[in-house]
C-alpha cells in the first residue's frame, strides 16, 4: 500500500501550523521543507483504502487570505494520484489532479469524467502560471502542462514535488 495524506504548501513568515486556517490539523502537521522567501511544505498523513478518514486541512482560500500569498494542498491517494487544490488572494481557488489515469480509476470513470471534478491540464496549467505569479514567481506553462499530463511514476508524491518545482516553490 502506498502513501495516503496531504501536503500543504504556502508562504508565510510564521510556521503554517500556527495559522488559524490550519487549526483543524495543527497537531497532525509535520514540517518537511522550508525554502527561500518563506515558502513552507508541511505533511499531514492519513486516510486510506482501509476506510481511515483523511484529516481535513481546511480551505486553501482561508489559508491564502491569512498568509496574503498563494497556498495549495495535494491529497495523495495510495501514491497513485493526487487531488490538488490551490488558491491565491486575488486569483481565487482551482482544483486539478495529478496522475489522471489513476484518478479516473478511483472515481470509476474515464479521463473525460475527471472534468466533472477537476480542471483539465490545459486550464490547470494556465491557472498555475497565474498562481505562481501571485507568489512572485515567473514560470513557463509548458513544463507545468507536462507534469499535469504525466503519470505518477514512480509515485504521486514525486510527481507533486515535480509540480512544485515547476511552480518555482521548491527544488527536487
Amino acid at each position: 500500500m502506498g502513501y495516503w495524506g496531504y501536503y500543504v504548501v504556502a508562504r508565510s513568515e510564521r510556521p503554517l501550523k500556527e495559522l488559524d486556517a490550519l487549526g483543524g490539523v495543527r497537531e497532525a502537521l509535520t514540517l518537511l521543507e522550508e525554502r527561500a522567501g518563506g515558502w513552507q511544505v508541511w505533511e499531514c498523513p492519513g486516510g486510506g483504502a482501509d476506510g481511515e478518514q483523511a484529516p481535513d486541512p481546511g480551505s486553501m482560500n482561508s489559508l491564502a487570505a491569512e498568509t496574503g500569498a498563494p497556498a495549495l494542498f495535494a491529497y495523495v491517494m495510495d501514491s497513485r494520484c493526487a487531488v490538488v487544490e490551490a488558491a491565491a488572494p486575488s486569483g481565487g481557488a482551482w482544483t486539478t489532479c495529478l496522475g489522471r489515469a489513476a484518478m479516473a480509476r478511483y472515481i470509476g470513470g474515464d479521463e473525460l469524467a475527471l472534468e466533472d471534478y477537476f480542471l483539465p491540464p490545459d486550464d490547470a496549467a494556465g491557472r498555475a502560471v497565474a498562481w505562481a505569479g501571485e507568489g512572485e514567481r515567473t514560470v513557463e506553462r509548458g513544463p507545468l502542462l507536462d507534469v499535469l499530463r504525466a503519470q505518477a511514476e514512480p509515485s504521486a508524491e514525486e510527481l507533486f514535488f515535480r509540480f512544485l518545482d515547476r511552480l518555482g516553490v521548491v527544488s527536487m
